[in-house]
C-alpha cells in the first residue's frame, strides 16, 4: 500500500516521475481524459442552462476501477496532469471519478520533468484552478455546439462525413482567401538594372543597382524607360559619389514557443506540424539515457512564453562560458506578446549538460534532429550579438544613381551555433571593395533585368500557424489539431509544402461564409480565444460567454437550414482514359488517400493508384522510380520494373549519378520488419 498516489495521462510520463519519488509512492497513468462528451450525440443540454453531459470513455472501465481502488488505499492523491487548461480538466475529471470525500486529493503542476521540479511540485500542492477548467470547458462546449450543429447541415445539402468547426473553419478559410488573391493576381512588369563595375585598384568585381536620377528614387516599369536610362549613361563615367562604413547587429532569436518550435520544425527538418508535437512529446515525457535512466529533456511543449527560468538561465551562462569563452555569452530576457498566457516558459533543454551528440545514441534520427534544434535555440538565445562590418556605397553615373551593399562577418557571437531560418529567400551579400569618394570605377558591363510582380505565396503548416498566432485564432494546443483535421477533411491538400483547397473545401468554405458570416470569421475567432483567456483568468463566468454565443448563432442556424440549397460536388478529371471502356478517370479519395476511378460505375469498376514518380532514373537499370508509401504513410523509393527484372527499393531518394549500394535493399526490409504493425493475438476459444 503507497502513502502516495500520483497520477498522470502518460505510461512514459508515469515511468520518468517514478525514480524522483521514494518506495512509498505510486505513480499511474490515466491515458489521457477519462470522462467527456458523447459522440453519439451534443452531450450539451441548452434547455438547462449548456450544462454538459459528460459520460466515462468507452473502454476505460477496467482502468476507472484501477485508478478508484489505487486512490482508496493512498493517504494522499496527487494530480500531476500536464500544466495547461486541457490538463487542469483531466485533473477535474479524475476528481470528480476518484470522489474526494476525504479531502486527500490535490493538484500539482510542473513545467518540465526534472527531479527538483517534481519535488518541489509535491511538496506544494495546490487545489484545482477551477477558473483554468472552465475555460477548457467553455471551448469544448462551444466548439461541440458549433460542430454538431452546421455539420448535420453540411451532410444534408453537401455530402456525409464532413465537418463544421470554430477554428478549422477559419483556416480553411485564410487558405481559400489566398487561393483567390493568386488567381486574381494580375502581374506587373518592372525593370532592374545592374551594372557590373570594377575596382581599378584591387581589379576586385562588385555589382551595384540602379536607384534613380539627381538622388531620388526611380521605378522602372517597362522596356522604353530602360533604353532612356541606358542611353544616357552610355558613355557615362562612374564616380563613387559616398561611402558609409559602419556595424551592424544581429540579435538572436528568443527560444522557442510552440509555434516558433513548430514553423522552425518545418523550414528546417521537414517535418509536420503532428510529427513536431509528438516527438516532442516524448522528449518532454521522458527518454532512457545510459547511465542516467528515463529522463524528461525538454520542458513542457504547449507554451506561447519565451520567459525562461533564472535556473535554467545561470545554467546556460556556465555552458556557453565554458564551451565558447566569456564574451560569447550575453543575457538576454524576451517580451512576451501581449496575448500569450505566460503559464509556463519557453520550451527549452532541461539539462545544459545534455548536449544533443552526448545523447545521439541514445535518441531515435527525428528525436535527435528535434532535440538539437530546441537546444541549440535555447543556446543562443543566451549568446552575444553576431557583429558584420557593414559597406554602403552611392555611384554617380551622368545623375544617374547606382547604389551597393556589402557586408562581411566580424563577430560570430550566437551564429557559431544556430542561424533561425526565414520562408523566403536569403541573399548573401559579400563585402565590397576598400573604395574611396571621387574614385572613378571600370564599368565591366550593364544587365537590365526585365521582373514580373509575384502573387501572395500559398501558405505551408509553418506560414497559416505563423499567421493564425499573428491574427489571434487559436492557441499552442490547437494549431497542430486543426490542420491535421482540415487535411485529413480533404478541405486542403499538400503540393509540395503548400496548402492547397480542393473544390470540396471551397464549396464548404463558401457555404460556410455564405450562411454563418459572425461566426466564420478571424476577429470573431480572435475575439472568442480573448474571452476564453478571461475565463481562464475568472474574469468572465463561461455560461454567461456561451449564453451571448449561442442567440445569434440560433438565428443564423435557423435562417441557414431554410435558405440552404443541395450543392453538388464534382469529381475532379484526369488526363488518363480508362483502358477498359474509354472514359476519362476522375480522381477519388479512399481509406489510403487519392486514387483514380472510372466514372462509369456501376457499369465499369475500373480503379487504379496514382503513382507518383521522381525525375532521377533508377540508380540500377535507369528505368523511372514511384514514390510510395507503408501502411504507416513512411515514403519509400522503387524502380516501377520491381520485381519483374530489377529490384531497386530503398528508403532514400535517390540523387543523379549515384550508384546503387544493394545494402539499402536489406536496410529497407529490416526496417519494414522492425515497424511491422503488431497484430493482437486471438484467444483460442474456450473448450466447453
Amino acid at each position: 500500500m503507497a502513502d502516495k498516489l500520483v497520477i498522470v495521462e502518460s505510461p512514459a510520463k508515469a515511468n520518468t516521475i517514478k525514480k524522483f519519488l521514494g518506495g512509498n509512492t505510486k505513480v499511474v497513468a490515466s491515458m489521457g481524459h477519462i470522462r467527456d462528451l458523447p459522440k453519439s450525440k451534443l452531450g450539451v443540454d441548452i434547455e438547462h442552462d449548456f450544462e454538459p453531459e459528460y459520460i466515462n470513455i468507452r473502454g476505460k472501465g477496467d482502468l476507472i476501477k484501477s485508478l478508484k481502488k489505487d486512490a482508496k488505499q493512498a493517504k494522499k492523491i496527487y494530480l500531476a496532469t500536464d500544466p495547461d487548461r486541457e490538463g487542469e480538466a483531466i485533473a477535474w475529471h479524475l476528481a470528480y471519478i476518484l470522489k474526494d470525500e476525504n479531502n486527500k486529493i490535490v493538484r500539482v503542476t510542473f513545467n518540465e520533468i526534472t527531479k527538483n521540479a517534481v519535488k518541489n511540485a509535491i511538496n506544494k500542492p495546490r487545489n484545482i484552478d477551477y477558473n483554468l477548467v472552465d475555460a477548457q470547458q467553455a471551448r469544448r462546449v462551444l466548439d461541440r455546439i458549433v460542430g454538431y450543429k452546421i455539420s448535420p447541415l453540411l451532410w444534408n445539402k453537401v455530402k456525409r462525413g464532413l465537418s463544421a468547426g470554430r477554428v478549422q473553419s477559419v483556416a480553411v478559410k485564410l487558405i481559400v482567401d489566398r487561393e483567390e488573391e493568386i488567381e486574381k493576381f494580375v502581374p506587373e512588369e518592372y525593370w532592374n538594372i545592374y551594372a557590373d563595375l570594377e575596382d581599378k585598384n584591387t581589379k576586385k568585381e562588385f555589382e551595384a543597382r540602379f536607384f534613380g536620377k539627381d538622388g531620388k528614387k526611380q521605378e522602372i516599369h517597362n522596356k522604353e524607360e530602360v533604353d532612356e536610362i541606358l542611353k544616357n549613361i552610355e558613355n557615362a563615367k562612374y564616380i563613387v559619389k559616398e561611402v558609409k562604413k559602419g556595424e551592424k547587429k544581429r540579435n538572436a532569436a528568443p527560444p522557442f514557443t510552440t509555434s516558433t518550435m513548430q514553423q522552425e520544425a518545418s523550414r528546417k527538418l521537414n517535418f509536420t506540424l503532428k510529427k513536431t508535437m509528438s516527438i516532442a512529446q516524448g522528449l518532454y515525457e521522458g527518454v532512457k539515457i545510459p547511465e542516467r535512466g528515463t529522463v524528461g529533456l525538454i520542458t513542457y511543449m504547449r507554451t506561447d512564453s519565451t520567459r525562461i527560468s533564472e535556473e535554467a538561465r545561470a545554467a546556460a551562462k556556465e555552458h556557453i562560458i565554458k564551451t565558447y569563452g566569456e564574451k560569447y555569452y550575453e543575457n538576454r530576457y524576451y517580451k512576451t506578446s501581449k496575448d500569450s498566457q505566460d503559464a509556463h516558459e519557453a520550451i527549452r533543454p532541461t539539462y545544459a549538460d545534455l548536449e544533443p551528440d552526448s545523447i545521439k545514441d541514445a535518441l531515435t534520427k527525428d528525436q535527435y534532429k528535434l532535440y538539437k534544434l530546441i537546444y541549440n535555440r535555447f543556446m543562443a538565445s543566451q549568446m552575444s550579438s553576431a557583429i558584420y562590418n557593414t559597406m554602403a556605397v552611392t555611384i554617380d553615373a551622368n545623375n544617374y544613381t547606382f547604389k551597393a551593399n556589402g557586408q562581411n562577418i566580424k563577430f560570430k557571437g550566437f551564429m557559431a551555433l544556430y542561424v533561425e531560418g526565414t520562408d523566403t529567400k536569403e541573399q548573401e551579400v559579400g563585402m565590397l571593395p576598400d573604395l574611396e569618394e571621387n574614385q572613378e570605377l571600370k564599368k565591366n558591363k550593364i544587365n537590365p533585368k526585365q521582373s514580373f510582380t509575384e502573387p501572395p505565396p500559398r501558405y505551408t503548416e509553418a506560414t497559416l500557424v505563423k499567421a493564425l498566432e499573428e491574427k489571434g485564432i487559436g492557441r499552442p494546443s490547437t494549431y497542430s489539431p486543426t490542420i491535421t483535421t482540415i487535411l485529413e477533411r480533404r478541405y486542403i491538400e499538400k503540393e509540395q509544402k503548400q496548402l492547397v483547397p480542393t473544390e470540396l473545401g471551397k464549396v464548404v468554405n463558401k457555404l460556410l461564409t455564405d450562411n454563418f458570416s459572425d461566426i466564420i470569421n478571424v476577429e470573431f475567432t480572435a475575439k472568442i480565444e480573448n474571452e476564453f483567456d478571461e475565463i481562464a483568468e475568472g474574469k468572465e463566468e463561461w455560461k454567461k460567454m456561451i449564453r451571448e454565443f449561442y442567440g445569434p448563432f440560433e438565428k443564423e442556424l435557423s435562417k441557414a437550414e431554410k435558405n440552404l440549397e443541395h450543392v453538388e460536388i464534382k469529381d475532379e478529371v484526369s488526363d488518363i482514359p480508362c483502358e477498359k471502356c474509354g472514359r476519362m478517370m476522375v480522381y477519388k479519395y479512399g481509406r489510403f488517400g487519392k486514387f483514380l476511378a472510372c466514372p462509369g460505375y456501376p457499369e465499369c469498376k475500373n480503379t487504379k493508384p496514382i503513382v507518383e514518380t521522381i525525375d532521377v532514373p533508377c540508380p540500377k537499370c535507369g528505368a523511372k522510380v514511384q514514390i510510395r508509401k507503408t501502411k504507416r504513410g513512411r515514403k519509400y523509393y522503387i524502380c516501377e520494373n520491381n520485381p519483374k527484372s530489377c529490384d531497386y527499393i530503398s528508403w532514400n531518394k535517390p540523387k543523379l549519378g549515384e550508384k546503387w549500394n544493394p545494402e539499402e535493399a536489406k536496410e529497407f526490409e529490416k526496417a519494414k520488419k522492425e515497424t511491422k504493425p503488431k497484430t493482437k493475438r486471438k484467444k483460442s476459444a474456450k473448450k466447453k
